[in-house]
């Protein structure tokens, strides 16, 4: 297939777009805008390959998108583009709102379009992804797992601008007959990770000795997804997934923030002891919590497992030692981004 994917310069879209180039005969265009997290020397090693192209497209340009679409042709659209920090949301919820709800309009209205216009065996394989978060259902108490029929409850900006475009997504979907499905994932973690979030921000933090900022009292519960198995799954659900359908992708490792950082600050201490021989756990300090910080988010997969037969390859130990190596090891990829705007100041308190 020729596949447009949205968002390729960025995290998870960086290692999407290896993985197509890598592991299938699928050909790739990269449309992204290039914001602040979008790299694409995150792609040198694969942007020489026949089957990659780029395109740098604003999906808030609702003509630059009908032309790249247009000139593209695709088979399937994997819709990743999104601004995706919570805390950023929280200090220009205005991005947001452009990015993932104008921009998803934007591109649905085109993609429609071009589907439309195909016919017999294109049409029918036509699919439109489109990827999502499980920060759309809100918040869990204790226990429990979101799943497929969770109901929606956004409490950020970036949840409600996300929650607004699955929306749109099924919509296009329902209405129109567009083959939309959608996917909501878990915390994703691993290499080419923008260094505002938690994982590789205490990494890099904790190579250079700066205090390690942990929200609260650190008891909020995350499920981990390395993202390797997540790009896994996407492409299990474009290739074989059903219209219309939602399939959840969670990493079946749950952990409270403090004790991945607790961990994090062990494999430094293994691997890149501090000079003065002290642990890297002495450089946490609680911060303020921001708001709404949701407690708890765990994912159920059992129907991604059970329909589609996939589930996580990487447990989070291995994975997270694996990680804290990449960024040990590609520090130049990570420091060209520190040297430019953004200085891993913390966001999400306005005025503080």
């Amino acid at each position: 297939m020729k596949i447009l994917v949205t968002g390729g310069c960025g995290f998870i879209g960086t290692n999407l777009v290896r993985h197509l180039l890598s592991d299938t005969d699928h050909e790739v265009i990269n449309l992204d805008k290039l914001t602040y997290a979008g790299n694409p020397r995150s792609l040198d090693d694969v942007s020489g390959s026949k089957r990659y192209r780029f395109l740098r497209v604003d999906l808030a340009d609702a003509k630059a998108v009908r032309e790249a679409v247009a000139d593209v042709d695709p088979d399937a659209v994997m819709h990743l583009a999104a601004e995706s920090h919570v805390d950023r949301s929280i200090d220009g919820p205005s991005e947001f709102i452009q990015t993932n709800v104008v921009g998803t309009f934007n591109l649905l209205d085109s993609i429609l379009g071009h589907f439309n216009d195909l016919s017999g065996s294109r049409r029918h394989q036509f699919r439109f992804l489109h990827v999502s978060t499980d920060e759309v259902y809100g918040s869990l108490g204790d226990t429990g797992l979101f799943s497929e029929e969770s109901r929606y409850d956004p409490h950020s900006p970036y949840a409600a601008t996300k929650a607004a475009s699955d929306h749109l997504a099924r919509a296009w979907k329902t209405t129109f007959e567009l083959p939309v499905i959608v996917t909501n994932c878990s915390n994703n973690y691993g290499p080419y990770q923008f260094p505002e979030k938690l994982i590789p921000l205490m990494i890099i933090k904790g190579l250079s000795g700066e205090s390690l900022p942990v929200y609260g009292e650190g008891l909020n519960v995350r499920d981990w997804l390395y993202v390797e198995d997540h790009v896994r799954a996407l492409t299990l659900v474009l290739e074989r997934g059903v219209p219309g359908e939602t399939y959840n992708v969670g990493g079946n490792s749950e952990r409270a923030n403090i004790d991945l950082v607790n961990t994090i600050c062990r494999m430094l201490d293994e691997i890149r002891p501090r000079d003065e021989g002290t642990p890297h756990k002495e450089l946490i300090t609680y911060v303020t919590d921001r708001p709404g910080h949701d407690f708890r988010y765990a994912i159920d997969s059992s129907k991604i497992r059970r329909e589609l037969g996939w589930q996580p390859q990487h447990s989070l130990e291995d994975c997270l030692r694996r990680t804290v190596e990449w960024y040990l090891a590609n520090r130049k990829w990570w420091q060209e981004i520190l040297d430019g705007t953004y200085q891993l100041q913390r966001l999400g308190n306005q005025g503080s």
